[in-house]
């Protein structure tokens, strides 16, 4: 039988495959731009018919399984980064947080929640009978490998046409697949920031932005191997760094300004002691041009989260530079970059991981970057965090704090130097404010 004629038995409808989903599956859904969309949007329709279905997903989608009531007991989401649909579905009591560090999102559902259902949508079967993931690597490659030793597991595939190619990803074959469906529907856009309150603000003012940028840019030198986030803050960052020359890239979601940078030759790779001009990334995130000219740059590499974000490769790694921001952080160090209070707005992702990686990397660093207050006017550096906030960087891991006001470097020093640092950076309204309280609990 031929794999065309092989494919053609096991092709069906959504509706049918739908259908495969019983009560008590553990349902992993493939992340980001992998995500079956189509069945996302209808899995709320089999809830009447199901109980404790268990979900876990990426943070993208503002599906009805998420955020309709009348879904507990019967659909129930997990997950460890919470998008805007998460957001609406905590009151529903629709979804729960999984608590981790991106490099071991894989390692916690092998272990501790193990699925038996696997959807992703992926591209179109090449000639030797595979299926192809390369957008997202979250935690795909080890999830499909695991769910098929699960007795009762199903592979169901979303085959959509407009899914590109980018080499070193996961391959499914279809030999492997339970059911599949063909779609033809545009990727997701993916362009805002991962924690939107993390940024708030940043937007607002060109002016804030482009100085931090130009207070972090000031710290990457020729040769760096850099880590940058998503928003209109790291696109000011790229931006500042067009004068350095080969920089290698080492990063969790690959951005339009990172191949902006690739097609300058602005990053090349040629100094990485680590994956040798190989641009490597986990999941990919923007528009349509971003997602064609994926297929087109020479050298990307996708790779596991559990490889890309753990502490032990970052910090082989030289000179490693990890940009990242915050929603807070405290006059001793810690950092917040999660939660306002108690309310969990996104996760703990990669701060961490490569907060830890990069400090411990020959000549690494590791930056966080945001402007002195919020929109609304709420100074970002605090003389403690909110009650209720989730400590996303222990103080410890704190290297150089980079507002538009200047740099304060963290590590090595004392509670005394940190907060004075901290001071000196913060936004001038507060400055009084927050010496007060240095003086009060005799940090200074």
């Amino acid at each position: 039988m031929t794999y065309q004629e092989q494919y053609e038995r096991k092709k069906g409808s959504l509706s049918q495959a739908l259908e495969l989903i019983q009560s008590n599956d553990v349902i992993c859904l493939g992340g980001d731009c992998n995500e079956p969309m189509m069945f996302a949007g209808q899995l709320h329709t089999i809830a009447p018919r199901v109980e404790n279905v268990q979900v876990i997903k990426s943070r993208i989608g503002e599906y009805p399984f998420l955020t309709m009531p009348g879904m507990a007991g019967h659909i129930q989401t997990n997950g460890f980064f919470f998008g805007k649909g998460f957001v609406e579905g905590v009151p529903q009591d629709n979804v729960q947080l999984l608590v981790s560090d991106l490099r071991d999102y894989a390692d916690n559902l092998v272990e501790h929640r193990p699925c038996n259902v696997f959807v992703i949508s992926v591209g179109p079967m090449d000639a030797a009978g595979n299926f192809h993931v390369g957008m997202s690597l979250l935690w795909e490659k080890e999830q499909f490998a695991a769910i098929l030793e699960k007795p009762n597991h199903r592979i169901i595939l979303e085959v959509n046409a407009q899914q590109p190619r980018v080499c070193s990803g996961l391959t499914i074959a279809l030999e492997d697949v339970t059911m599949l469906y063909e779609v033809d529907e545009p990727l997701p856009i993916l362009n805002e920031p991962l924690n939107p309150l993390a940024v708030d603000g940043m937007s607002e003012d060109s002016q804030v932005n482009r100085a931090i940028a130009r207070n972090v840019s000031s710290l990457i030198q020729d040769g760096d191997c850099i880590q940058l986030g998503v928003g209109p803050l790291s696109a000011d960052i790229a931006d500042c760094l067009k004068s350095r020359n080969d920089l290698g890239l080492h990063t969790v979601m690959i951005t339009k300004e990172l191949l902006d940078l690739i097609d300058l030759g602005v990053i090349t790779g040629r100094e990485k002691n680590l994956d040798n001009e190989k641009h490597v990334f986990t999941f990919a995130g923007g528009d349509e041009a971003l997602y064609e000219r994926l297929s087109h740059t020479p050298n990307l590499a996708i790779r596991p989260a559990s490889y890309v974000a753990d502490p032990t490769v970052i910090a082989r790694i030289h000179n490693m530079v990890a940009v990242n921001t915050l929603v807070e952080m405290d006059l001793t160090g810690q950092v917040c970059a999660e939660s306002i209070g108690p309310k969990q707005l996104s996760g703990a992702g990669a701060t961490c991981d490569f907060a830890l990686g990069a400090i411990h990397a020959r000549g690494g660093r590791s930056i966080l970057a945001f402007p002195s207050r919020s929109a609304s006017g709420v100074s970002k550096i605090q003389g403690m965090l909110h009650v209720g906030a989730a400590v996303s960087i222990p103080r410890n891991y704190v290297d150089y704090i980079v507002t538009e006001y200047g740099v304060a470097a963290m590590r090595g020093r004392s509670v005394w130097e940190r907060s004075q640092a901290l001071v000196a950076i913060a936004h001038p309204d507060v400055r009084d404010d927050l010496t007060e309280y240095a003086h009060k609990n005799h940090y200074f």
